[in-house]
């Protein structure tokens, strides 16, 4: 029986290339709030993005603050649907934007523990202690 070695760092480091693109996703909402008919977005969840795949934002209109570099790799934006927007056709929510906020900070966290975790396991195993 073959066993697929994990390969946890990996993982993790494309984790928080994850989290990165999504907390840069989260800023743009934010520096858009006023923009007019601008739609909140947001990354596709991290289950869903594929280990391989890497994809560039493009600013869709001139109007809108783009925070994130034309050149930079990052993962699938998606629209988020809402169901409030404002008269003037502008669909972010500071609250649910700071909520991801918070989400975000949670999952650096953990991945961080994890990560540290590991590496001490790593680090007992070759001192065999």
């Amino acid at each position: 029986m073959f066993v697929e070695p994990i390969h946890l760092f990996a993982i993790a480091s494309r984790q928080a290339e994850w989290l990165s693109v999504r907390q840069k996703v989260m800023a743009s909402n934010i520096a858009n709030v006023n923009t007019p008919g601008y739609q909140a977005r947001d990354v596709e969840p991290f289950s869903l993005v594929p280990n391989t795949q890497a994809f560039v934002m493009k600013q869709t209109d001139i109007g809108h603050v783009d925070a994130i570099d034309d050149q930079e790799e990052f993962t699938a934006v998606r629209s988020e649907k809402t169901t409030e927007i404002t008269h003037s056709g502008n669909s972010v929510l500071i609250e649910e934007e700071l909520r991801k906020g918070s989400e975000i900070n949670r999952e650096i966290s953990l991945n961080t523990a994890i990560v540290r975790s590991f590496h001490r396991m790593m680090i007992a195993a070759v001192k065999g202690g």
